[in-house]
């Protein structure tokens, strides 16, 4: 089997730092508390920790209005606290990525005070500002992603200036050729830190149309969508000039030894891909969350899998996503039972998988009031059930008052149920979804084929999906019940015969043999190691 890069074997792991470990008695996270959690990390078996934003900021979107690249928020420390992070971290053989917010920043960045100081400032075309349509109205029909138009009005300059996100979060002019420096110095900056890489959010709206044309109708919008929807973002987003920044962005990271760049990216498969660039001079990683908004069928999973491996360009490395800071968690998604299943499907698809910190333990998502709601998507389109506060309630570690994140009062509630669902707890209990995910891992540790094999579908019909992960080496068969119900006598390929090395179930036997049949329990999955390839 060829080698791979750290990426393409490892498992990420995304913190929201936030919601991870206070240890300040401020009621939220902090880097120390990252830096006194990275045993656990190691226990787990991750590779690379993915940190949410913990650039000083105003916190109007919780890190993601960022007033200073270059910087600590002294609510989560410091650059002497980021240092020693970084330094136990790889002394741990840990990877640190950071989350890197290039669209936009803060209103209160420094480049936007000067920019809307007046049209002659030298970084006015820092952002975008354009003059209003004949009727005095925004120059155009895009929407913010958080409700209501895209544009905001400033009677100082009598121009708008384009917001994709919240008004206190102007977009970034990346066809300034000024703008594509500084934020490459940015890079830089971190990578010259020890940084590892960088998650790239929204890395599909850097560019617009240049000419500003309206978005067309989404024929799709119903009553009770988001305003997101009215219009298809054909023109405010994944514009074919994007793939020529992204390029540079990666000329950057590879200025560095052994860096990655991972592009979020919320597109169809066919699009998506694209973002690897040509010649693969794109993001090593453009975030594929097909699995999160799948139907959980085997049909349609299977269907999803043999798509997007297929069209991974020649070279290029898949990855798969579970969940994160914007998704509903999984377990609330498709239920406790199944996600046991879920997880044995991430870590057996073939590239780089990443999860998501509290679902190891099964975390659901927990009941915000309107009222007590802090997501700013929520307070500007309430009753929608837009807002993320749920799934970023904060990690449950122990049965302790505030279940061990916090000596003060944590930012946002936890859930009903942290005394009895907690690490401590399924520490002590093998059978635990996170001992299935401690078991998971070092299983694909011990078997490469689970990472870099080639994938081959043997079955999917009804609640019960098995296929086949090949190489040189060894061939493993992966057989998951969807269902709540018995699969009997599952048929298998002639000559199929192996022995088990893993079931989501822990009282099956490892090394039971499995010879051309197999029945599973109601949402078992199980991975067996075949004795000769099919």
């Amino acid at each position: 089997m060829a080698q791979t890069q750290w990426w393409q074997r490892g498992i990420f792991y995304q913190v929201y730092p936030r919601s991870f470990q206070d240890t300040n008695g401020d009621g939220i996270g902090d880097l120390d508390g990252i830096r006194a959690r990275l045993d656990y990390l190691v226990a787990l078996g991750i590779d690379a920790v993915w940190i949410s934003p913990i650039f000083p900021s105003p916190m109007a979107d919780f890190g993601y209005d960022v007033a200073d690249y270059c910087g600590i928020d002294p609510m989560f420390g410091d650059l002497d606290a980021f240092d020693r992070l970084i330094e136990e971290a790889h002394a741990r053989r840990l990877k640190i990525v950071l989350d890197f917010v290039p669209n936009h920043t803060s209103d209160q960045h420094p480049w936007f005070a000067e920019s809307r100081a007046s049209r002659e400032n030298p970084r006015r075309d820092w952002y975008i500002w354009r003059d209003p349509a004949p009727d005095g109205g925004p120059p155009n029909n895009w929407m913010s992603n958080f409700g209501g138009p895209a544009w905001t009005y400033d009677p100082a300059s009598g121009q708008y200036y384009y917001h994709a996100f919240l008004t206190q979060q102007p977009d970034l002019n990346w066809r300034n050729p000024q703008v594509r420096a500084a934020m490459h110095d940015v890079l830089r900056f971190w990578m010259a830190r020890g940084v590892d890489g960088f998650r790239v959010d929204v890395i599909w709206h850097l560019m617009k149309d240049a000419n500003f044309r309206d978005n067309p109708p989404n024929p799709e919008y119903g009553p009770g969508d988001a305003d997101i929807r009215r219009f298809l973002q054909t023109r405010s987003t994944d514009q074919p000039d994007v793939h020529a920044i992204i390029a540079e962005l990666r000329a950057v990271i590879d200025e560095y030894e052994d860096r990655v760049l991972i592009g979020e990216i919320y597109l169809p498969i066919d699009r998506l891909v694209a973002y690897y660039g040509e010649n693969l001079e794109g993001a090593h990683l453009p975030f594929n969350f097909q699995l999160i908004h799948a139907s959980w069928s085997a049909p349609r999973l299977a269907e999803l899998i043999a798509d997007y491996d297929a069209a991974v360009p020649e070279g290029g490395w898949p990855n798969w996503v579970l969940g994160n800071h914007d998704q509903p968690r999984i377990a609330s998604r498709i239920g406790a039972r199944r996600a046991r299943v879920a997880a044995m499907l991430l870590l057996t698809l073939r590239g780089t998988p990443t999860m998501y910190y509290g679902d190891e333990i099964g975390m659901e998502n927990v009941p915000i009031a309107t009222e007590d709601a802090h997501d700013p998507w929520e307070k500007n389109e309430p009753g929608l059930g837009l807002g993320r506060d749920p799934e970023r309630t904060p990690m449950q570690w122990d049965a302790s008052p505030n279940a061990g994140f916090t000596n003060g009062r944590p930012w946002l509630p936890l859930a009903a149920d942290f005394t009895t669902r907690n690490v401590a707890v399924q520490l002590e209990q093998p059978a635990s979804l996170l001992g299935l995910y401690r078991d998971l891992i070092a299983l694909r540790r011990a078997h490469p084929v689970l990472h870099a094999g080639t994938y081959r579908k043997i079955t999917a019909l009804g609640d019960v999906l098995v296929f086949l992960r090949e190489s040189a080496e060894e061939c493993v068969l992966v057989a998951l019940n969807l269902a709540g119900t018995v699969q009997d006598d599952i048929p298998l390929p002639p000559g199929t015969q192996g022995r088990v090395l893993l079931s989501t179930e822990p009282d099956r036997p490892r090394e039971e043999r499995v010879e051309g049949h197999l029945s599973l329990r109601p949402h078992e999955g199980v991975i067996v190691a075949l004795d000769a390839r099919l």
